[in-house]
């Protein structure tokens, strides 16, 4: 089975998906020896490298590895956003918008993530296509506005406090209550996170 392994991850790094069925065809069970806890995927490899094709043919193959978390707490998806591979992340969400909410290492979502690294692109991107992941927190009970303040990511902190005031969705109301007089696992909101770090610019 190592062997096969070895083969695996030649083939991703080749984006082969000739090579992938040719793996299938030797033993039909081979992607099964990843479902088990906490595996680095093929998917989790081919998503990090941006290797496109063989990434969409995986997922048509094993949709669930799409929502598995590695060792270190990663969904290809964490991957593909931390490694910038912009066009590997928009088409992991617009094969499952979901995705976008699938907690990691300490209970940070790609949509957290995108916040905290100030990659605007992506995190408007998300909030588009899933608007429900504005009320998702980490461990420390943080939303992505108490992230985005606490980082000084006001840009994004304002473009969030704009989307909810102008959110049309019929929970949009709800939204904006929750979120911006969410408090953290200490008790903070959004107010006392932005007042702390210094960002008196930022209006809510």
């Amino acid at each position: 089975m190592a062997a096969l392994r070895t083969c695996m991850e030649n083939a991703v790094q080749e984006n082969d998906i000739d090579a992938l069925y040719a793996l299938i065809r030797r033993n039909p069970r081979i992607l099964n020896g990843y479902d088990v806890p906490f595996e680095n995927t093929p998917l989790h490899i081919a998503a990090s490298m941006g290797r496109i094709e063989f990434a969409m043919e995986i997922m048509n193959l094993k949709p669930s590895f799409a929502r598995k978390l590695n060792r270190d707490g990663c969904s290809p998806l964490h991957l593909a956003l931390g490694n910038n591979r912009l066009q590997m992340v928009r088409l992991l969400v617009n094969a499952d918008k979901d995705l976008v909410r699938v907690k990691g290492r300490e209970g940070m979502t790609p949509f957290h993530q995108a916040v905290a690294s100030n990659n605007l692109d992506a995190f408007t991107e998300f909030l588009v296509v899933c608007p429900e992941c504005i009320v998702d927190v980490n461990v420390r009970g943080q939303t992505a506005l108490h992230i985005a303040a606490g980082n000084g990511r006001v840009d994004a902190l304002q473009i969030m406090v704009h989307w909810l005031r102008r959110n049309n969705h019929k929970d949009g109301d709800v939204w904006q209550h929750e979120v911006l007089n969410a408090k953290d696992n200490e008790g903070n909101t959004l107010l006392h996170v932005a007042a702390a770090n210094n960002h008196p610019q930022a209006k809510f």
